[in-house]
């Protein structure tokens, strides 16, 4: 067997400094299947330059913009080139660049949400399709091991047939008006100029949405939204309570906020159905509780060998050692590796290795955040999820 190359890629944002940089750069190194190669690593060329030398990166691929990587790297042989880029920008500088580098031909993964907008969101998904590359968005609870544990259940019939889908996701960071303090997340997370129409709603309630529709394989029929803005001056939501119909006729119920006084990283899901239900908790993302309809509760945990193939592949440290969130990314990361090199080796990815949100999921989550905000600025709440 040959081994499998190391790929090369680069990255648009997340210079020095910068938290969801960090993450990306790790997660995609994790496994010694890729390496940093280049990028266009902030909103100046001075800035971008500065931080590519903190970083290593070599000065011939330290770019001052995004245009200026795209143009120089499709110079370069293909042998010598990126053979994906991770974008990691505030909401606004997602769409351009995205769709600049998948019409290139580039494989693009992308932290969420996905665009500003459906129309961009659907003009990506056709320039995907006509251009064959892979697009990952970055949902990254997706990634947790016990996350595919509880898909696995539902798959299974575990549950019987679902009735109810219970997510939130409480913060309190935003509980006060910091982006007027010098918070430099929170100013552009509450700057529709940047972050787009939601706030919570597109900051973690699309975690929410993404979450929920990867563990039931359930899709949304219709919605109903109570949007809120608690915090005096602010000029998009802090908090959202969302009623949902699901095809088929499961219910559910979705709350974010990052007004909750005290709370952290509080992302909770619970799914029931005739004969048993499940519960997942992100700060303690290693354990899957399961509740069966008759007999005792039962803790399931990550590192077991009966878990399933998925959750197997996801578990990167024996049983007993905590794993969390930047395993979960990782996951998504070496998942998208495998199925590159296993297109560039002519064979076809495995299920297991194509088991990341494509580029469909992230389209879906904007369409999530739209109708929330039309909902939740209605009289007539209800609103058909199409």
């Amino acid at each position: 067997m040959s081994r499998q190359r190391m790929l090369r890629f680069g990255m648009v944002g997340g210079g020095a400094g910068s938290f969801v940089g960090g993450i990306h750069r790790h997660a995609a190194a994790a496994d010694g299947k890729a390496v940093f190669v280049a990028g266009a690593l902030a909103s100046t060329p001075e800035r971008a330059r500065q931080s590519a030398e903190a970083l290593g990166l070599p000065a011939e691929r330290s770019y001052g913009t995004w245009q200026e990587m795209l143009e120089r790297e499709l110079r370069l042989p293909p042998e010598q080139r990126i053979d994906f880029v991770s974008i990691v920008t505030p909401n606004h500088v997602h769409f351009e660049p995205a769709l600049a580098f998948v019409e290139a031909g580039f494989n693009v993964v992308l932290d969420k949400p996905l665009v500003h907008t459906s129309q961009q969101a659907q003009a990506l998904v056709r320039a995907v399709e006509r251009a064959d590359v892979l697009f990952c968005v970055t949902y990254n609870y997706t990634g947790y091991p016990m996350i595919k544990e509880a898909r696995e259940w539902v798959r299974s019939g575990k549950l019987g047939a679902l009735r109810r889908v219970v997510v939130e996701y409480p913060q309190g960071w935003l509980r006060d008006r910091f982006e007027a303090q010098g918070n430099r997340q929170a100013e552009w997370r509450t700057d529709p100029a940047r972050t787009g129409i939601a706030g919570a709603v597109g900051d973690i309630g699309t975690h929410c949405e993404s979450l929920a529709a990867y563990v039931t394989g359930l899709n949304i029929e219709a919605l109903c939204a109570d949007v809120s803005t608690f915090v005096e001056g602010r000029r998009v939501d802090d908090d959202a309570s969302v009623l949902v119909r699901y095809h088929g006729g499961a219910r559910g119920v979705l709350w974010v906020s990052q007004v909750a006084a005290g709370e952290s990283n509080g992302l909770n899901l619970r799914v029931y159905g005739t004969e048993g239900g499940l519960h997942w908790n992100q700060e303690q993302p290693n354990a899957l509780l399961w509740l069966p309809g008759e007999g005792p509760l039962q803790i399931h945990r990550r590192g077991s060998p009966h878990l399933c193939a998925a959750a197997q592949r996801a578990t990167r440290l024996p049983g007993g050692l905590n794993e969390a969130y930047l395993e979960a990314f990782a996951n998504l990361y070496v998942n998208v590796i495998d199925t590159l090199s296993a297109r560039q080796a002519g064979r076809q990815p495995s299920v297991l290795e194509l088991d990341f949100p494509t580029v469909y999921d992230g389209a879906r989550g904007v369409t999530f955040i739209e109708k929330v905000i039309e909902s939740g600025q209605s009289d007539a709440k209800w609103l058909p999820f199409a």
